[in-house]
């Protein structure tokens, strides 16, 4: 193609494919048909999903799996605008994906000429507060560089989204720029300061009773190793944030596991004489709805500075967490082996048996059957239900990871995320890319989970597993409305509002869009997902249960205390 044939649209593509794109996912809009048509002169693979936010939630599951940037591409006003809640989860979850949307023609800008289709008066307005960065493009010669400082903001610590606007003008006029041949993007990294690192050395060093609390920050920067390191030289018990699940290993002597909404707990992490906090802010559901009082000193290594001593006094190290850790790993003293192990199993065993007094094995019964129907190693992808509010305190990933929509908590994420995750397989890996491997064997099966209620929000996806053939199990857990502010409401008020939910039969309308369903138990549950999981493509497994919440034990201790 000769350099006049070529658009804005191109310069789109060709800028995102020289930042190492291998994916994008997205939806068309009138405005933004100069990058889709580009799209199809161009070695991009390009996944279309069904509604704008559910590309957002694909967009960052592919992010959150495979690390890298993952490009978003919608159109204009009602197209941008329905990213937004998929953008929020992205942004507290940290996931660097660029969202990339049309704009009014350049006239309509600013303040200009009115009465466009589509029209926001400030469409970057609406996303300021949602994500890192905004930039608004208003030549053709401004977007390679612009997507190139979205791609590196994205990925800067703390990653987030990030977002580019283009006039659907610049989008589809004829360019003289030439095509671009490379655009580089190094994030900055964020290092830990030298006296910082050694004063949490001495502080830990020091310590009695050290304990590590690890965040998703530990998940995100790659840093289970020498979080790993840490602990065993320190001899230190490690508790994950939900967010933080797979940090650490879940049978370690040391692993506390996640049951943060259990007072127990609380009570272990406050009675350290040195908490070292670790890619958490500490913030409502990783302080136990913020009963958490620490009674030691606090060292809180954050790589976002909005978080960092934002809720508990503490020896604050701005820096990214793998670089951290490693710092510490190398410099901390090795103690002998102690009683932490033993005070991990004596907790373990307290935090048991108070979920067993409270008459919850169907519940128990369900997870257990997910866990070990689940192929160790494959990522499963959680919507805010009862079943992943469990999953949360209770389940083991087996060297797979749990992502859920709890950084911002809203529904319809579990099924969308797990097709974006399952797209990431369809690809070699960039260290694969680099080696000239080849993944090979059968696609590694992803699991969605999601209560009825969520699952109406990505009924429409079904279409989209469909068409690509991804290897996605969802199940749905139908227990005939939103189950969990049903439980909110019931115990707060004596009886629940909005909450009861007429819906389809599931099974039959799966099975209308080509997906293969089964309608299952509680008793056959763990045979039903194994078989949709040995299944090549999508499939959906529903389990009609009234599941419960345990007890919380946030509110007080059974002797009244605080």
């Amino acid at each position: 193609m000769s350099t006049a044939q070529r658009n804005g649209g191109d310069l789109v593509v060709e800028s995102l494919t020289a930042l190492g794109a291998r994916t994008v996912f997205g939806l068309p809009g009138q405005h933004a048909l100069g990058t889709f048509d580009a799209l199809r002169r161009s070695s991009l693979d390009y996944v279309g999903l069904r509604v704008e936010n559910n590309a957002g939630f694909a967009a960052d599951a592919y992010a959150r799996v495979t690390g890298g940037v993952a490009p978003l591409l919608v159109s204009t006003g009602p197209g941008a605008l329905m990213t937004l809640a998929a953008l929020q989860e992205s942004a507290a979850a940290s996931a660097p994906v660029l969202g990339i949307s049309s704009q009014v023609p350049t006239a309509g800008l600013g303040g200009g000429r009115h009465g466009y289709l589509h029209e926001l008066i400030d469409q970057k307005a609406s996303f300021r507060d949602v994500v890192k960065s905004v930039h608004t493009v208003r030549t053709a010669s401004q977007i390679p560089n612009a997507l190139a400082a979205g791609w590196a903001s994205a990925l800067e610590a703390p990653c987030g989204p990030v977002w580019v606007e283009i006039p659907q003008d610049v989008l589809l006029a004829p360019t003289s720029v030439p095509p671009v041949v490379s655009l580089s993007t190094e994030p900055r990294p964020l290092p830990p300061r030298p006296e910082l690192v050694a004063e949490a050395v001495r502080l830990l060093d020091g310590a009695a009773r050290p304990v590590i609390l690890a965040g998703g920050g530990v998940v995100r920067a790659g840093a289970h190793a020498e979080l790993l390191a840490l602990a065993e030289k320190l001899d230190a018990p490690v508790a994950t944030t939900f967010g933080g699940k797979g940090a650490f290993p879940w049978e370690h002597r040391l692993s506390l596991q996640s049951w943060l909404e259990d007072r127990h707990t609380t009570d272990f992490l406050e009675d350290a004489d040195v908490l070292l906090v670790v890619g958490s802010g500490l913030g409502e559901l990783s302080s136990n709805y913020y009963t958490f009082r620490p009674r030691g000193r606090v060292v809180q290594i954050e790589a976002d500075l909005g978080k960092l001593e934002s809720n508990h006094p503490a020896l604050g190290i701005h820096a990214d967490a793998r670089l951290a850790l490693a710092e510490l790993a190398n410099r901390v003293g090795r103690r002998p082996e102690g009683d932490a192990g033993k005070a991990v199993a004596d907790l373990l065993t307290r935090v048991r048996d108070r979920i067993t007094a409270q008459d919850l094995d169907l519940e128990q019964r369900v997870l257990a059957a997910v866990r070990d129907a689940l192929p160790d190693g494959a990522p499963s992808f959680w919507d805010m239900t009862i079943l992943a509010y469990w999953a949360w305190s209770a389940f083991d990933p087996r060297g797979g990871a749990l992502h859920s929509a709890q950084g911002a908590g809203g529904l319809g994420y579990g099924f969308p995320a797990a097709l974006g995750a399952a797209t990431a397989a369809r690809r070699p890996t960039a260290a694969a890319l680099r080696t000239g491997s080849s993944p090979g064997g059968a696609p590694q099966p992803v699991l969605a989970v999601s209560g009825d209620g969520g699952a109406m929000y990505s009924i429409a996806e079904l279409a989209t597993a469909r068409q690509y053939d991804l290897p996605v199990t969802w199940l749905i857990v139908d227990d005939g409305g939103y189950g969990i502010l049903r439980e909110y409401m019931t115990d707060t008020f004596g009886e629940a509002t909005g909450t009861e939910l007429a819906r389809p039969d599931f099974v039959a309308l799966a099975e209308s869009f080509g997906v293969p369903a089964v309608r299952s138990s509680p008793e056959g549950l763990r045979e039903d997902l194994a078989a949709a999981f040995a299944t090549p493509g999508p499939s959906v497994v529903v389990l009609p249960a009234l599941l419960r919440m345990f007890a919380p034990t946030h509110l007080a201790d059974d002797d009244g205390s605080d």
